[in-house]
C-alpha cells in the first residue's frame, strides 16, 4: 500500500497532462472503436467536473473525476493508475475520495461506465468492492456490448 497524498488536479501541470493522455492512450488501445468514454484535458476543464490527483511526493500516481450530472447524480470519470503503481491502493483511495465527496455534495446516486472486456476486470473488481453494482445506460450513454454500467447508491451506508 503507497501513502498517496490527494488533492484537486491542476490541468496546467504537464504531469497531470501527460497521465491523461496516457489513460486515453489506453483506453482506446484497450476499447472497440466507439467505446471509449475517457475524458481528454480539455473536456476535464467542464465546470461540472471536478478532477483529483493522487501523489507522492512529487511523483503523480494517479487520476480520477467525478462529473455532475444532475443535482442528485453524479459519474466517476478518468479513473486511472500510473502502470508502475497499479494494485497498491491508489485506485481505491481515489475511488474512496470521489464516493466521499459525492455524498457531501448531496449526491444520491454515483455511476459510471467501465469496459466489458478482460482489461478491465481489475477495476470492476475494486468498483464491487466499494458496493457499486450493475445497472443498464444512465445519462447519455446507450447500450453497447463493450460496455460495462454500474451504480452505487450513496444514501446506503456501508
Amino acid at each position: 500500500m503507497i501513502e498517496v497524498t490527494l488533492s484537486r488536479a491542476d490541468l496546467s501541470d504537464p504531469q497531470v497532462v501527460s497521465l491523461v493522455q496516457r489513460h486515453l492512450l489506453r483506453a482506446r488501445a484497450a476499447t472497440a472503436p466507439g467505446s471509449a468514454h475517457a475524458l481528454d484535458v480539455g473536456e476535464l476543464r467542464a465546470p461540472e467536473i471536478s478532477l483529483w490527483a493522487a501523489w507522492e511526493g512529487g511523483s503523480l500516481l494517479g487520476i480520477a473525476a467525478l462529473k455532475r450530472l444532475a443535482s442528485d447524480h453524479g459519474e466517476v470519470k478518468s479513473m486511472y493508475t500510473a502502470e508502475n503503481v497499479r494494485r497498491r491502493g491508489v485506485a481505491r483511495a481515489l475511488l474512496q475520495h470521489i464516493v466521499a465527496e459525492a455524498r457531501s455534495s448531496g449526491l444520491a446516486r454515483l455511476s459510471l461506465e467501465t469496459g466489458s472486456w478482460d482489461y478491465f476486470e481489475p477495476a470492476r473488481a475494486l468498483y464491487r468492492s466499494l458496493g457499486f453494482s450493475a445497472c443498464g445506460p444512465f445519462a447519455s450513454y446507450k447500450p453497447d456490448p463493450h460496455s460495462m454500467f454500474m451504480t452505487l447508491d450513496l444514501r446506503i451506508r456501508e
